[in-house]
């Protein structure tokens, strides 16, 4: 494996650094969750004016036929910068679609991925279909031209912003849990979609239930052949699981945290425990950062990540915890303090502590993770 990166790529990364300081302009603190997703669509469109959006995309489809390094460079410097990154579409529907999708799938749902006219959830889990998910029970039943779906998700991120949402279905429900199982593309405007708010514990309004009461989606709309959707949301979470924004987005904080408390509580930093432990989230971050870059390196060498993508996402979630477990720790009773005009930081890192809780849940949770390692990894029996 070789990791160094072309004088080509590191060209790149200046300009990909000049572009996000150009035309991100974060929003304000304490705006309002609309106003900061106005914000986050406005710089998508930018991106897509700029050819930045799509570009690992094939010319073809409105991308630039970037290279994998490239693209995880730009994700990796967006993360940096605190920048938005369109996960759901340009990162999975669209994937997803090139490979499994139908030509006319294609040039009807690609384009406006390509220029950030729609916007995408992921319509996956369930009440009772969480980990182990292709126990999933919402119901996808033809009629003529259509499917008629009924059923609940949850956990559905920007739903409530979502212009479409990708949904597994259960279209054969006598058949093994891993087959039988369909995949759609449904219409968020569509009769008998309804969208209810969940709340988390840092107060967020990001996840959502979504309800299917006798929603009509056109048969074309399925992607891949009926009942073989699993294999096809196995080849999209593969997608999502191959990300080098967590580890850059923990080095970010990470480093803007050891700056503070190098002022505001010296002592504390100097002592030995606190200082070795500092160290040692340095050398983890770093860690999970190589572990996303063999990802790419797979993927730019034409391989397929499989138990590799679970080793970064696994590896990676769990020190984003620790890094903010480790500061909130260190900063003691003030690292309560949330919304909070005086709160050291303006109480970023409570507020990281807090949504940093779900992320070796979502995804895929870290126990399936280890799954995927010890069985296609280590070739372990499966428990």
């Amino acid at each position: 494996m070789d990791f160094g990166f072309s004088a080509e790529d590191q060209a790149f990364r200046g300009q990909v650094r000049e572009f996000i300081a150009r035309e991100w302009d974060p929003p304000p603190e304490g705006a309002s969750p609309d106003e900061a997703q106005a914000t986050t669509r406005a710089f998508e469109k930018s991106m897509a004016q700029h050819g930045w959006l799509t570009m690992a995309w094939p010319e073809e489809y409105g991308g630039r036929n970037a290279s994998h390094v490239q693209q995880m460079i730009y994700r990796e410097e967006a993360s940096l910068a605190g920048a938005p990154m369109d996960v759901q579409g340009v990162g999975m529907v669209g994937p997803c679609l090139m490979l499994h999708g139908s030509e006319d799938q294609k040039r009807e749902f690609l384009p406006p991925i390509a220029t950030a006219e729609v916007a995408w959830a992921q319509g996956y889990s369930e009440p009772g279909s969480g980990s182990d998910l292709a126990s999933l029970q919402t119901r996808a039943v033809r009629d003529g031209d259509d499917f008629v779906i009924n059923g609940q998700k949850i956990w559905t991120s920007g739903a409530h912003h979502a212009d479409w949402i990708h949904v597994l279905t259960r279209t054969d429900p006598d058949a093994p849990k891993h087959r039988g199982i369909s995949y759609f593309m449904a219409d968020m405007r569509s009769p008998g979609i309804e969208v209810r708010p969940l709340i988390d514990m840092a107060g967020n309004h990001g996840f959502n239930e979504v309800y299917f009461e006798d929603v009509r989606v056109p048969a074309d709309q399925m992607i891949g052949p009926e009942n073989r959707g699993w294999y096809v949301a196995t080849t999209l979470l593969d997608f999502e699981r191959s990300g080098v924004g967590t580890p850059a987005g923990a080095r970010r904080d990470l480093d803007r945290f050891g700056a503070w408390a190098a002022e505001a509580i010296p002592d504390r930093m100097r002592e030995p425990r606190n200082r070795n432990r500092y160290a040692d989230l340095h050398i983890n971050v770093e860690i999970a950062r190589w572990l996303a870059y063999r990802v790419t390196w797979m993927q730019s060498a034409g391989l397929v990540p499989n138990h590799e993508a679970s080793m970064s996402k696994m590896f990676g979630s769990e020190v984003m915890q620790e890094v903010y477990r480790f500061a909130v720790n260190l900063m003691g009773l003030s690292g309560q303090r949330i919304r909070d005009g005086a709160a050291p930081l303006g109480g970023f890192i409570p507020q990281r502590y807090l949504e940093s809780v779900p992320m070796t849940i979502a995804a895929g949770t870290s126990e399936i993770q280890r799954n995927i390692i010890a069985s296609r990894g280590l070739g372990l029996p499966r428990p």
